[in-house]
């Protein structure tokens, strides 16, 4: 059934009170629907995502699928399970939501009632769907309650109806939700690739959460009156079908006809017979009932349609999928009588369904309740009996299927009671046709259009070897076929033969802007150079206070030592002669060694003497100097002096404690330091400690209550009366006392024993290990915790490659262009090395800049830019020159943006490379993948070496072991492991409460549910701290009090705790495993409940928020403050809101500072301002006076002088405040040594950096009160501003968004999410809160969250560390570059190799040999597309324009598509100057070149149903115009060429494919096979249809789909077999428009012609609907493409005055000057 004939518009004539708000309501929506985001819904890791889809925007959506004709059960449900798969393939979490009010839409669609409540059961019962079906409406409180309770991360609904009540009620839903502060996502204008499942989110916003709160009232009136007329329409609808029968009765009626079944057949049955027999059994009855019209069918021809319909259940009982898909296409409808007895056995069959529960027990088998109704293989068989059996021999049904129906209508006959509906036989006892006749009624199959299944002729040493296996078996064209290339004329314009299309074009890397010549000898050009290199050493050793090293080239190659660790790689020492000179000044050197150690001797002893003193005056300041002190000595007996002095401080502390205030309450914290000091003691220095030291320490073991601990080192110790005893008792356990109150504190397994290759700290085991894998040139892939010390691996791999020599080149790949200036500058800061002249120690390369990156031997770049050098073919010589390749957070493999750059470099790459990431669940997975393509280049080497030898090829055999006998390259991947954080995370929920901000902690095990530790365990990264361990007993020690294991798992009595004085980190670990492994025995040994009870007990209680969270945000860093929770990053996810909250803080300050005493007293680094200032005024005359003196140099001293005036105002401005300790959160201490000790050098430098930038101003006011924020919309300056200021504490408090997530160095005590996100997901949850706990510094790490949904946490903490999933890695301008890579290389050898390992490890064939013929299929489908599109030969080497579609390589299909246009002459036609003899364009001409452009390379889709909107403006300013006509013709040509390719490669590929899997639902794996029936003549008849249905699911050919709408770009998707494993996303079309699942155009936005004409990004973001970031980004890359673009044409065009080079040089300029003029419009706008 045809949607646009079933649709109803229904006037609302009982809702016209509330027309009004409908209109209003849908105003709403439409006007939303621009701003919707078209994404991958899905993000890379969805484990903590959990959704909802309304079930009825579900059967909606694909109800109204181009492909499904209305009626074919089967088909919609094969449908229905692919949707769910594609969702559920990336790893979604969803129930399925059905209304019971939206069953009242469906009454004019008597057909659809009892499909809804069939697709119901089946998701119940023959699926793992969490179906949910007991709302009544998506206004009720059980459905708000349900929402707060799981929080959906979005809900799927349809923005459109089968009629207008219906789209109200997706309407309300919708509105619903965005008050409810959830997402929506449009089920419909969904797109699903490989891996990847695309569709509109519609956001909820303050806006839209703010119209569902001020229209509560009226949304509720109107929801109820559009109810209350839905029920009324049931009334009018069953009347023509049922009389005076109503719906109770009908519904008696069917609980009748299923218990006199159930009587008939005790045994049971299928859900087929039984609804087959109930139907027709209750649709007689009623008929027989009701007043019969003249005009209607008569009782008998109604009992021939039930015959008909019972031979046709048969037929689906027998016949094989295999067997219905050749089924004829009936194209006749229903004559009127008849489909109105139709619509009334449906609404029998759905009364019939609504009631299958009152069967009970019976055995019902629900399996094939998909497929209940076969509307083509009724119309068939009805069509056979009224005009095919009269014209020729009868055909047999066959003995099967005469049994069955035998079977059926018996058992109809049996239950009719009130009248004989006759015998089985004849079927048809009436001439009445049921069908209406046409000319055509059977539709006949026509492949005409199919194109010819072959493959051109081509050969290559590539080709040959990639596939020249598969070519062998596939059909072949020859030589005379019209396709084959030289058999049709080049479409190439007159205009271009003056082009050189063949020119290598230059790439990205010089294209990309590079500052300043690196190569110039100007002094000036040296000074600006030296310049910038000491502003990166400065930055970083802001970051990181380390020394910088001086490399030196090594000359010899070291020996490696026994342990196979080149210890002695990273030290360069020479003997040399000792003279008698020399011995004098090594004497007199030592005498002043000497008197320098008895100076440092009494400063050591003075400090001393003044930690004494400070804790007798105050023990925990004294302590923690003490600890600074510990940390700073090299000494272990000074250590261990300094230890026993603590721990007789704290003992006496102890005990004067409780003689005093510790009679009422003990302050544990002084046991806590004093157990501190014991542990340090007996673990540290046994081999220092005497008896007597044994005897002290047992003392104050015995007087803090722990008498075993005290005996077990002195047992003479005697101690007083018992009264005593308890005076100084804690009154605890040993064990958990040492759990509950030191668990950050308990010492980890640590190694003792200093490794010489590292100077700075003791490596721990797995870090040894790492750098053997350096120092042995092997490979690895490192998982390890954020924060944990990976990264220091990667310095250490820089290092050993810069003492190599002086040529060598190590690869740093950031994930993002943030990360790049930060570790450039860390480089920079950390190693120093004399090189020859040209070459530089480090560069950077990114999409935004580059510098010194081929002279560099540290090269810092994103994968997109390195991938740019490593496939151009006039680069391979540099990538000769590549040691070692770093690659940083790899998890990035997989996700959705930048996946593909990712996997081919680690393919691609010959040398050893470093793999590090903290969130990969399978690294083994991983690392066996990258060990095969290891094996590759090692096989690849031999080959290649063997080969130059035998054909005495001596240079370059010569070469070729040079070139790797420098890096003696081991071909081994090793897994590098840890799994312990340097520290505990603590989690923390801010809950507000009368005005005020309060905090509970989280425990992890709260966050899962018996089901999830049941089917998965407990996530490996679920880590306790010990405390948590301590709570988790206790809860279950309370929630079964006769647990047996209650005493074994008791904290004194466990077995690693017992008579234990040190309890390690490592212990506590075991006993957090054995407490987790008892939790899970529980569940397996049936104690859920229990379970359930120590989950619930954990949870805390429900959050309370206030209305407006965003006002009580002060509050909350106050807060932090006040508990000593400072230094913290504060996520949230728009850069609007971190400025406005960071604006928020600064407010709150100022008001407290206002009301606080006018004579704060300040600090003491005001009086150093005072100094500071005098200095810098002197200077500034001195300044002024040489000015005068020296005209010359008067420029760039008056530039020092205007930075030097911004550094004066900011002191002034600290001066001023007088900013008490109170009223920053700086840290006085750090402001106060930069400010004195350092004269202001940190703050002079970087106030100049920021000094004209756009949010200068308001970063230094923020400053001076120790706040910042860093976002992507900031300039580098700016964040560098921000992220130096924090490490030095100046700035404590830092609103970030998740540019801080990716590696950046800004280490802190506190992470807060303090904003929910569809971004905060289980990756970016785990990168973030990572950051919280400085390495060396703080022991606990702290993450608050604030204002984020309870719901959310929990699935934040409980999801699994996600997957890498694979990508589909094949592109057709992917397989250019790679031919041109191939045929352009200046090593053929080395260029095949590589471009072989690109095909041949791809991680999605990686051990499956099914994928990889698909691929090699895929491949052979490129080059024959590009060799048809002349970009390649028949020998695989580029031809015309090869270079400029390869250089347009991100747009794909737009490259192909503009080339072609190019190579038609369109441009050349369009781009005609304004008059003759100028070489201007008219306005006219611009635009229409800007509209044809924004057609290919602006392609931002909004919904089809956007097109119904009645907007204030005209929709040609929101909706992109169509191609002119030429374009149009051309790109439609193209598309068809194009479609025809694909098609023929789905065709050969499904003959390779096993369709076994294609003959089950995807979902519910319900199988559809069987022995096909041959013993039935009718069968064979009308099963007889088997062309044409070879590359389509045999499930779409029920609906009449054929390989004929492979070629419908609307159908493609739908239809294609998905066993093949790729889907149309891989054919590059590129269609004028895109249609949804109904076949609605989805209309393009016309942001950047709307631009180009208004030059307003105001009016863009009211009427395009994109936000200012966004359109700004995408404004800048389209300006991007067309300078781009404008190059290539110039360096391929050898006459300059060619129009269209013209024409795109003026577009470009014009572009930029308008996105200038617009910025700094913007600029200035900021500033005021």
């Amino acid at each position: 059934m045809d949607l646009a004939g079933s649709v109803v518009g229904v006037r609302i004539a009982g809702l016209k009170d509330h027309e009004g708000f409908f209109r209003k309501m849908t105003t709403l929506i439409l006007n939303e629907m621009p701003k919707a985001g078209y994404s991958s819904i899905l993000n890379d890791f969805v484990e903590s995502n959990f959704f909802v889809i309304d079930g009825d925007s579900l059967l909606v959506t694909c109800l109204c699928v181009k492909s499904f004709k209305w009626g074919q059960n089967l088909h919609f449900f094969y449908l229905v399970e692919c949707y769910l798969v594609d969702l559920m393939r990336n790893g979604g979490q969803f129930a399925v939501v059905f209304f019971k009010d939206a069953e009242y839409a469906y009454f004019d669609f008597p057909e659809l009632l009892p499909l809804r409540t069939a697709l119901i059961l089946h998701l119940q019962h023959n699926t793992n769907v969490d179906v949910q079906t007991e709302f009544s409406g998506c206004l009720s409180q059980d459905w708000k309650l349900y929402l707060e309770q799981h929080y959906p991360y979005f809900l799927i609904v349809s923005e459109e109806g089968l009629s207008d009540l219906q789209t109200h009620l997706f309407n309300f839903l919708i509105i619903h939700s965005w008050g409810m502060k959830v997402n929506v996502v449009l089920s419909s204008g969904h797109e699903s690739d490989t891996f990847r499942l695309y569709a509109h989110t519609m956001e909820s916003t303050d806006r839209n959460q703010s119209f569902s709160k001020e229209n509560e009232a009226v949304i509720q009136s109107a929801y109820k009156s559009l109810i209350q007329h839905l029920e009324e329409r049931r009334i009018s609808a069953l009347a023509p079908h049922f009389e005076h029968l109503k719906w109770n009765d009908m519904m008696k009626e069917a609980c009748q006809t299923l218990f006199l079944l159930q009587c008939l057949w005790p045994e049971g049955s299928d859900i087929q017979r039984v609804l087959c027999v109930t139907s027709c059994s209750l649709s007689l009855r009623m008929y027989h009932r009701i007043l019969v019209h003249s005009n209607c069918l008569s009782l008998q021809e109604v009992e021939d349609f039930c015959r008909l319909c019972c031979l046709c259940v048969a037929f689906q009982l027998h016949l094989p999928l295999s067997q219905r898909a050749c089924s004829r296409v009936i194209t006749c409808s229903w004559l009127w009588d008849s489909d109105s007895f139709l619509k009334m056995n449906k609404w029998c069959e759905h009364f019939i369904l609504s009631n299958l529960n009152v069967l009970g027990c019976w055995n019902l088998n629900l399996n094939h309740v998909s497929d209940l109704y076969d509307e083509q293989l009724l119309k068939n068989i009805a069509f056979y009996y009224e005009f095919e059996s009269t014209q020729e021999p009868h055909l047999n049904l066959g003995d099967s299927i005469r049994r069955d129906y035998e079977h059926l209508w018996n058992a109809v006959s049996h239950l009719v009671k009130e009248f004989d509906v006759g015998k089985c036989f004849p079927l048809r006892t009436t001439r009445r046709p049921f069908l209406g006749q046409k000319k055509s009624v059977i539709q006949e199959i026509s492949l005409e259009k199919m194109p010819s299944v072959g493959f051109i002729p081509m050969t290559s040493s590539v080709i040959d070897e990639f596939v020249g296996d598969m070519m062998k078996d596939l059909p072949i064209l020859k030589s005379d076929d019209p396709i084959v290339p030289s058999q049709f004329k080049e479409k190439t314009s007159d205009e271009l033969l003056h082009w050189h299309a063949q020119r290598l074009l230059s790439d990205d890397y010089d294209r990309i802007k590079c500052h300043i010549d690196e190569q110039s000898r100007d002094p000036h050009v040296l000074d600006f150079l030296k310049k910038s290199q000491d502003n990166q050493q400065f930055y970083g050793k802001s970051l990181e206070s380390i020394s910088t090293k001086v490399i030196v080239t090594q000359t010899t190659q070291p020996k490696e030592d026994s342990s196979g660790a080149s210890g002695k790689i990273l030290q360069n020492t020479k003997p040399s002669k000792i003279t008698k000179k020399k011995k004098k000044k090594k004497k007199k050197k030592k005498k002043s060694f000497l008197k320098e150690d008895q100076n440092k001797d009494q400063q050591k002893d003075d400090l001393l003497f003044s930690i004494e003193e400070e804790m007798k005056m105050n023990l925990h300041s004294g302590i923690r100097k003490l600890e600074e002190y510990l940390t700073s000595c090299a000494s272990n007996s000074v250590k261990f002096g300094v230890e026993i002095l603590g721990l007789i401080a704290c003992f006496k502390a102890w005990k004067e404690h409780c003689q005093g205030e510790g009679k009422i309450s003990k302050d544990l914290s002084i046991a806590v330091q004093m157990m501190k000091r014991i542990h340090s003691l007996l673990e540290r220095y046994p081999e220092i400690l005497e008896a007597e030291h044994h005897q002290y320490i047992a003392k104050c073991l015995k007087y803090l209550g722990f008498n075993d601990l005290a005996n077990s080192l002195d047992p003479t110790l005697m101690i007083g009366d018992d009264k005593k005893k308890k005076k100084y008792s804690i009154d605890i356990g040993p064990a958990r006392f040492q759990l509950q109150y030191m668990g950050h504190y308990l010492i980890r397994d640590e190694r003792k024993n200093p490794d010489p290759r590292i100077q700075d700290f003791i490596p721990n085991t797995w870090q040894r290990e790492l750098l053997d894998v350096v120092d042995k040139n092997e490979s690895a892939v490192i998982v390890a915790p954020v924060s944990a010390g990976k990264t220091y691996a990667s310095y250490y791999c820089m290092e050993k490659v810069l003492r190599e020599s002086d040529d060598g080149v190590v690869v740093y790949i950031a994930p993002a262009k943030s990360l790049v200036g930060q570790v450039a500058a860390t480089v920079e800061n950390r190693f120093t090395k004399a090189l020859p002249a040209g070459r530089t120690l480090c560069g950077a390369f990114t999409r935004d800049y580059r510098h010194n990156v081929l002279n560099c031997q540290v090269l810092i770049t994103v994968p997109e830019c390195f991938e740019i050098l490593l496939l151009a073919p006039h680069r391979q010589k540099w990538v000769e020159r590549i040691r070692y390749v770093i690659f940083d957070e790899v998890h990035y493999l997989c996700r959705e943006v930048g996946a593909k750059f990712w996997e081919l470099l680690l393919v691609i790459i010959r040398c050893p490379f470093l793999v590090l990431s903290a969130t990969i669940n399978n690294p083994t997975l991983l690392t066996e993948w990258l060990q095969s393509v290891k094996q590759y280049w090692k096989q690849a080497d031999k080959i290649m070496e063997e080969k130059f030898i035998s054909e005495k090829q001596a240079d370059k055999c010569l070469n070729f072991l040079r070139d790797n006998s420098y890096k003696n390259q081991s071909y081994e991947v090793r897994l590098v492991l840890c799994e312990e954080r340097d520290n505990d995370l603590e989690k923390h929920i801010c809950s507000v409460k009368h005005d005020d901000v309060y905090f509970d902690h989280f425990h992890p095990c709260a966050a899962l549910t018996t089901d999830t530790i049941e089917k998965y365990g407990f996530p490996p990264d679920l880590i306790l701290t010990p405390q948590e361990s301590i709570q988790l007993y206790d809860t279950m020690a309370h929630v079964w009090e006769a647990w047996p294991r209650a005493q074994e798992l008791c904290p004194e009595e466990f077995i690693l705790f017992k008579n234990k004085i040190v309890i390690k980190k490592l212990d506590a670990r075991k006993y957090e495993e054995n407490l987790k492994a008892e939790l899970t025995n529980w569940i397996k040994n049936g104690k859920v409940k229990k379970v359930k009870r120590v989950l619930k007990n954990l949870s805390p209680d429900s959050l309370s928020s206030s209305e407006d969270m965003v006002k009580m945000f002060p509050l909350l860093v106050e807060k932090l403050r006040q508990m000593d929770k400072l230094p913290a990053i504060f996520f949230l996810f728009n850069n609007g809101d971190v400025e406005k909250r960071a604006g928020s803080v600064c407010s709150f300050l100022e008001k407290i500072e206002t009301k606080s005493h006018p004579h704060t007293e300040c600090h003491s680094y005001v009086f150093g301002i005072d100094e500071v200032l005098e200095k810098v005024v002197k200077m500034e005359k001195t300044q002024k006076r040489c000015i005068k003196k020296n005209p010359k140099r008067a420029e760039k001293l008056e530039r020092k002088l205007m930075y030097r005036a911004e550094y004066i105002n900011f002191l002034e401005n600290l001066k001023i405040l007088e900013i008490s300790e109170d009223h920053t959160y700086a840290d006085v201490k750090a402001l106060h040594t930069e400010i004195t000790r350092d004269k202001g050098s940190t703050l002079d430098r970087v106030l100049k950096r920021v000094r004209l930038t756009r949010n200068g101003k308001e970063l230094k006011a923020l400053a001076q009160r120790g706040i910042g924020y860093h976002h992507s919309g900031m300039y580098f300056k700016e964040k560098e501003f921000v992220e130096i200021l924090f490490v030095k504490g100046l700035i404590r408090v830092v609103m970030a968004t998740g540019t801080l997530a990716s590696g950046i160095h800004m280490p802190c005590k506190s992470v807060v999410f303090a904003q929910d996100s569809v971004y905060l997901d289980a990756l970016n949850y785990r990168q973030m809160s990572g950051r919280a706990g400085r390495r060396g510094q703080d022991l606990l790490g702290n993450v608050y969250f604030f204002d984020i949904p309870l719901p959310k946490i929990k699935r934040l903490l409980a999801s699994g560390v996600p997957e890498l999933r694979e990508q589909f890695p094949l592109s057709i301008t992917l397989v250019l570059r790679l031919m041109l890579l191939a045929s352009k290389g200046d090593d053929p050898e080395d260029t095949k190799a590589k471009v072989l390992s690109v095909l041949k490890h791809s991680l999605l064939s990686f051990k499956r040999p099914r994928a990889m013929k698909t691929l090699k299929l895929y491949f052979l489908f490129s080059l024959q597309l590009l060799i048809k599109e002349d970009y390649l030969n028949k020998n695989g080497n580029p031809k015309k324009f090869a270079g400029l579609a390869s250089y347009l390589h991100g747009h794909e299909p737009s490259n192909l598509v503009f080339v072609n246009f190019l190579k038609r002459g369109l441009f050349h036609n369009l781009c005609k100057p304004a008059w003759k003899g100028t070489q201007q364009f008219s306005q006219d001409v611009m635009e229409k070149l800007v509209l044809v452009l924004a057609n290919l390379f602006a392609r931002k889709y909004i919904p089809a149903k956007f097109q119904n909107a009645d907007l204030s403006f005209p929709q040609s300013k929101v909706i992109l115009a169509e191609l002119p006509e030429d374009f149009k013709a051309a790109l439609h040509e193209y598309n068809l060429a194009v479609m025809k390719d694909f098609a023929s490669f789905l065709l050969i590929a499904s003959k390779s494919v096993n369709k076994k899997n294609e003959y089950q639902l995807p979902l519910s794996r319900i199988k559809f096979t069987g022995k096909q029936c041959e013993d039935s003549q009718l069968v064979s008849h009308l099963m007889s249809y088997k062309e044409g249905r070879a590359a389509v699911s045999p499930f779409v050919c029920l609906s009449g789909n054929t390989d004929n709408d492979l070629l419908r770009p609307e159908t493609v998707n739908q239809v294609i077999l998905r066993t093949i494993g790729v889907s149309g996303t891989q054919a590059p079309l590129l269609w004028p428009w895109k249609l949804d699942n109904r076949g609605r155009r989805m209309p393009l936005n016309a942001y950047v012609l709307n631009f180009y004409q208004h030059n307003c990004l105001t009016r863009l973001d009211q009427t395009n609907g994109m936000r200012m970031g966004q359109l700004l980004k995408c404004l800048k890359d389209f300006a991007f493409n067309i300078q781009a673009i404008s190059d290539s044409l110039s360096e391929l065009c050898e006459n300059e005055h060619d129009n269209v080079v013209l024409a795109f040089k003026q577009l470009s300029q014009t572009f930029y000057e308008k996105l200038e003029e617009m910025q700094t419009q913007m600029h200035q706008n900021h500033l005021k």
